[in-house]
């Protein structure tokens, strides 16, 4: 088992998590955390994810879906997320995830019987499902893993990996549409490349991964994006920034360094200087309009 610290952005000051991690044909992962706290998160295996104590909020697309104490959430591999960890002194944030990689789905796919899979099964794009609350299978399933953690020796690859096995029954006897989803070892899907980037250019993400998110290679990425916009993509993401900064400040209300960093930009020099050229104005002298008066009755 290996002890892996992982820095994340809380409410109060950075602090550190703690992960237990069993890594070896497939990963085992108990997080345990006592503050809130949020972090990106680029999901490129299919994950199941079941929350011991605490509140988990899970961001996709601009909405969060709330994941509360004893509920399970599957979520579909190469996708980009945002999760949201709640805290408090009487209930610490514990969850557990177990990640399927595509070698073991691999190897699982082979043992099935292939009339037993449904013919009506078919590969779906939804990134996010929450399975039935309160199961007594799944709770229990969750249960028999939480010693492994607490365990001086870790337990056999032979033992890591029926208990893979016994996940992936459970997601499969919940929802046999997910046949389709879990044994789909083909390349991502082609998803609009300027939808993608609304969503996700105040994130950091170097062009491969954006490519890869939206189901491109990297060569293919940059010529399916030279069809739809003038500008680099680089450039594209930086002028998105600054347009998304601009609405921000004339709604007012909000400080000029979260606005910047809310949007993407990590100095607030290099922005403000960047929001000037653009703009003519800095950020602090933008005209802010005069709210419209209501509509007399």
């Amino acid at each position: 088992m290996f002890l892996i610290p992982a820095l994340y952005f809380c409410k109060k000051e950075p602090r550190m998590e703690r992960l237990d991690v069993f890594n070896d044909s497939n990963v085992w992962i108990a997080s345990y955390f006592s503050d809130d706290c949020s972090c990106a998160h680029e999901n490129n295996e299919h994950t199941l994810i079941y929350l011991c104590s605490g509140l988990l909020e899970i961001e996709e697309r601009g909405h969060r879906t709330p994941l509360r104490t004893g509920e399970c959430a599957f979520l579909r591999r190469d996708n980009r997320i945002r999760l949201w960890k709640h805290a408090n002194p009487q209930h610490p944030y514990h969850s557990i995830a177990l990640r399927f990689t595509r070698s073991f789905l691999r190897e699982f796919y082979l043992t099935l019987d292939p009339s037993q899979i449904p013919a009506e099964s078919r590969r779906d794009k939804t990134s996010l499902r929450i399975l039935p609350a309160q199961r007594p299978d799944i709770r229990n399933f969750f249960e028999s893993i939480q010693p492994c953690f607490k365990a001086e020796t870790k337990p056999s690859e032979e033992k890591l990996k029926q208990r893979m096995a016994q996940g992936v029954h459970l997601l499969l006897e919940t929802d046999p549409a997910l046949y389709a989803s879990l044994f789909d070892f083909v390349e991502p899907w082609k998803i609009n490349i300027l939808d993608y980037l609304n969503e996700n250019y105040m994130y950091d993400l170097s062009m491969g991964q954006i490519a890869a998110y939206t189901g491109r290679s990297l060569a293919t990425f940059k010529r399916d994006f030279a069809k739809v916009s003038e500008l680099t993509p680089q450039k594209w993401i930086l002028a998105r920034r600054l347009e998304a900064a601009r609405d921000l400040i004339r709604k007012g209300g909000r400080k000029i360094s979260e606005i910047c960093f809310d949007v993407g930009f990590r100095n607030l020099s290099h922005f403000s200087k960047l929001y000037k050229a653009t703009y003519g104005v800095a950020p602090s002298r933008e005209i802010i309009p005069d709210p419209q008066p209501l509509p007399e009755p």
